[in-house]
């Protein structure tokens, strides 16, 4: 099995991983009663969006600490890590202005919680491929025919159009449950790496 190979399905399992901590919380929240808490729904959509962007981080971080080669996969998930703080001002930030964070127009706080992390990742990813490539147009031209990079990139374009329909047809998240389940069906991030498992096996 290839470096890269092994190193993408890691990620792959941290992603289901948060899924299911998130459920788990957003349960023990709702059979508490303690709905449309700022504190819950943000640990809740962490877990959901972010929670593999802390074990992925703390994956890529062993990695350079031990001296291991550098990596997309790491590369990857290090950029997670650094992209995992903003929905978290923007969040609280909204509530705090008199945004309905339960409306349509509080479509794009899920967004943050489940894409701002694979932004980062996106980013790191191009940031790798030019360093290695040691030139930013070959740099870019590794990018656009990398097919994890443009899942990647893929992800991040449809995801809020999903969001903002669905919440403009009527769905509100008013239960941890329901932020638990928008935040993971808006958190494709374990397309990307899938996609680099199925790259690596045919090369």
């Amino acid at each position: 099995m290839s470096k890269e190979r092994e190193e993408f399905g890691e990620l792959i399992k941290f992603t289901f991983a948060g899924f299911l901590g998130s459920l788990f919380l957003g349960w023990i929240l709702d059979s508490a009663g303690v709905r449309k808490n700022p504190i819950g729904e943000w640990a809740v959509r962490t877990l959901a969006g972010e929670g593999e962007s802390i074990m992925e981080g703390i994956f890529a971080l062993k990695k350079r600490i031990s001296g291991s080669a550098g990596s997309l996969a790491q590369a990857y998930g290090l950029g997670k890590l650094l992209g995992m703080v903003f929905p978290w001002v923007a969040d609280f930030g909204s509530r705090l202005v008199g945004i309905d964070v339960y409306g349509w127009e509080g479509f794009y706080i899920p967004y943050l919680y489940a894409m701002s992390d694979q932004i980062g990742a996106n980013v790191a990813g191009l940031v790798y491929m030019v360093r290695k490539e040691k030139s930013l147009k070959r740099g870019f031209l590794s990018y656009v025919k990398n097919p994890v990079m443009l899942t990647s990139l893929l992800v991040i374009l449809i995801v809020p159009v999903g969001l903002l329909t669905a919440r403009l047809l009527g769905f509100s998240p008013t239960k941890n449950l329901l932020v638990a389940f928008e935040t993971i069906a808006a958190n494709l991030c374990w397309l990307p790496p899938l996609v680099g498992v199925l790259w690596e096996r045919r090369r």
